[in-house]
């Protein structure tokens, strides 16, 4: 009897979450379903997700920033269905393959001229760890610096270089040499890399967690001073780059020229784990620096075929479509769209970012039966707000959001890039009705209460 992958979901229709639970994490599972996200999704097309029921929601979680071309794009799809057909000669490792060949002359044709050579990996993680390892070997120092609320990834080296505590409990010690300062603080940086034996400075050119933004004169300093002390700057765009905030890479905002620069997400179309790190040959060639030395750093699906397939599409369609001017457009039109909100509404105090990145702070307000409440819900726990906006989204406007970082006020939205005016509109005005109850009396958080109840009894089952 042969394989038909059609029988296995027939089969297992609607066991999606005690599956999940019994074979890989009950505590997920529990979290969905007490804050009411247990859906069973069916499938996924553009900037939309349809559950069993046929409901439609905005999504506007993307995967993390995975889809910034929607979902089941058509183009992605088709270039992957030539690759199986072509039965290409996939991983033979004593090779150097055709595609990852011009994957990566494509990908350093929108570099600049410093960025000669590509390396490419699996995760933005696992191009975080490159990274780290090329800076290392080409500086001949140790010392790594990293920024409070960063966030690079969950595996050792990653996370040695993550700013937030939550993360990391329960898992050191760490690897040695890194060493922490405060985003947007050039002072602090420039006391770290006088001492000169910093091989590299790795930040994102806007934080993920909480979406925080540094200043051009911050950017600009810290460039200088690398130079100046022989540091590499290792920027992370691994969720923001590819068009997500308006330019190919966000750091292009600042006018810098990063000696490393790591990406994934968008890269792959939404369809095939895949990321790369990029460098200047200078960099690439002190770890390959001899023939005994040709593999001294790789990964064994690096140059996965089918993944090489999905970044040449994606570069395509990022071109074709025009989308990285998309996403700046669709920006402002969102800019335009919410900065009446915070005027109206005391609980919202800035909405910030650029391009598709945007972020929504909330603070306690001036009003005392307002602040009241929302001083009881930071007792509660703190954060618990952003909580209160993002599940509304959901269960009243079916619109998928996050919440930007534990234990902090922000929601974060990740638009697909190939959004439009409908879309903007429609998170607009639901986010000014989730606000608007938010402000007029109890009735959010006797909802939330409500699903947080139904939700805790479903996780019981």
């Amino acid at each position: 009897m042969g394989f038909e992958l059609k029988d296995i979901l027939t089969q297992y229709s609607g066991q999606n979450f005690s599956l999940y639970s019994e074979h890989i994490n009950p505590q997920l599972v529990r979290v969905l379903r007490t804050i009411g996200f247990d859906k069973f999704y069916t499938h996924g097309e553009g900037a939309y997700l349809y559950d069993a029921d046929g409901n439609e929601y905005l999504d506007f979680l993307s995967g993390f920033g995975v889809f910034a071309l929607g979902r089941s794009h058509p183009t992605i799809k088709k270039a992957l269905h030539e690759a199986l057909e072509a039965d290409l000669p996939n991983l033979i490792q004593l090779d150097a393959a055709l595609l990852p060949g011009v994957a990566a002359k494509t990908i350093l044709e929108h570099c600049h001229d410093g960025l000669e050579r590509v390396f490419f990996t699996n995760s933005g993680a696992e191009s975080v760890e490159a990274a780290i390892k090329f800076a290392r070997a080409a500086t001949s120092r140790q010392r790594v610096i990293y920024a409070d609320h960063a966030f690079h990834g969950l595996t050792y080296g990653a996370l040695s270089a993550n700013g937030g505590q939550d993360f990391k409990t329960g898992f050191g010690p760490f690897l040695p040499g890194f060493t922490q300062v405060q985003f947007n603080d050039i002072n602090s940086v420039a006391a770290e890399l006088k001492k000169q034996d910093v091989a590299a400075v790795l930040l994102e050119p806007i934080q993920g967690k909480g979406v925080n933004m540094a200043s051009l004169e911050y950017f600009s300093e810290l460039s200088d001073i690398c130079k100046t002390t022989g540091t590499l700057l290792i920027i992370d765009e691994v969720q923001t780059g590819l068009g997500r905030t308006g330019k190919l890479w966000a750091h292009e905002h600042y006018g810098i020229r990063p000696d490393i620069v790591t990406i994934s997400k968008a890269l792959s179309g939404g369809f095939m784990p895949v990321g790369a790190m990029i460098c200047s040959k200078e960099i690439s060639n002190s770890v390959y620096s001899s023939m005994d030395r040709a593999v001294v750093h790789s990964s064994t699906f690096k140059n996965n075929q089918l993944a090489m397939v999905a970044i040449l599409a994606t570069l395509h369609v990022i071109q074709e479509e025009n989308l990285v001017e998309n996403a700046r457009l669709t920006g402002l039109a969102f800019e335009k769209a919410l900065a009446p909100l915070v005027d109206k509404y005391e609980l919202l105090q800035e909405v910030r970012g650029l391009g598709l990145m945007i972020g929504f702070e909330f603070g306690k307000p001036k009003s005392f039966a307002l602040k009241t409440k929302f001083q009881l819900l930071e007792k509660a726990r703190t954060g618990l707000f952003s909580q209160l906006i993002v599940g509304p989204l959901f269960t009243r406007h079916k619109i998928l959001t996050q919440v930007a970082g534990d234990a902090m006020n922000v929601v974060k939205i990740l638009p697909p890039l190939v959004i439009g005016q409908k879309e903007v509109d429609k998170f607009s005005e639901a986010l000014d009705d989730v606000l608007h109850i938010a402000h007029k009396g109890n009735k959010l958080i006797v909802d939330f209460s409500s699903t947080l109840l139904k939700g805790a009894l479903k996780s019981k089952k």
